[in-house]
Order: structure tokens, then C-alpha cells, then sequence
């Protein structure tokens, strides 16, 4: 079991930058791929970015490569996503996700754990 909590979401102006952090609590924390999804009112939940157990292996969505990166730091039981050159599209609110998983994967269905999300506003 894994409980995850996401932090540092808020408003932007556009072109402007933000780290959200998911912190897990729970055991064995390297033992899962980790992932970013968010979701857009009114719209589904889509893939961002994920990152493999040893942070090896990335995957990142085509919209968001280039300003956005996912990293892990498996000593303090936290992913990352640093978004930066934010447009207003990306306003969603951001989810954080694990799988038990050796690889990096980007459909929604593999991850097992999700946090409550941060709400993303990029202003105009």
C-alpha cells in the first residue's frame, strides 16, 4: 500500500515555471514506476510524464516535451515534475500515480495508487 500526496500547484502567469512533488508514504517506494496525469475540466484524465523504478527510464507526452521533466529522489520518497515555460492549457489539476511496475508506463489503468491531486492555473 502507498499513499501519495501531491504539493505545489497553484497560479502562474503563462511562461512562468512550477515543481509539483509527490511525497509516498508506505514501504518499498523504489519498488514502483511513478507517474504524473492531469486533468482538465471537463475533459478525461490524460498521461504527462512517468519515470521507471531506478529513474532510468522516462516517458513523457508529446505536448509537454521540452518544458516539463520528471525526476525521483527514491532517499526521500518523492517524485517530481518541473514544469516550466507553462502555457494555459497545461491549468489542469495533477495527479500522482504509482505502479508496481519495472518499467515506465503511460496508461492510466497500470498505476495501482493515486494521490487527491494540486490544482495548475496558468493565466493569459
Amino acid at each position: 500500500q502507498v499513499q501519495l500526496v501531491e504539493s505545489g500547484g497553484g497560479l502562474v502567469q503563462a511562461g512562468g515555471s512550477l515543481r509539483l512533488s509527490c511525497a509516498a508514504a508506505g514501504r518499498m517506494f523504489e519498488n514502483y514506476a511513478m507517474a504524473w496525469f492531469r486533468q482538465a475540466p471537463g475533459m478525461e484524465r490524460e498521461f504527462v510524464a512517468a519515470i521507471s523504478w531506478s529513474g532510468t527510464v522516462t516517458a513523457i507526452e508529446n505536448s509537454v516535451k521540452g518544458r516539463f521533466t520528471i525526476s525521483r529522489d527514491n532517499s526521500r520518497n518523492t517524485v517530481y515534475l518541473q514544469m516550466n515555460s507553462l502555457k494555459p492549457e497545461d491549468t489542469a489539476a495533477y495527479y500522482c500515480a504509482a505502479a508496481v511496475a519495472r518499467h515506465a508506463p503511460v496508461k492510466e489503468d497500470e498505476y495501482n495508487y493515486w494521490g487527491q491531486g494540486t490544482q495548475v492555473t496558468v493565466s493569459s
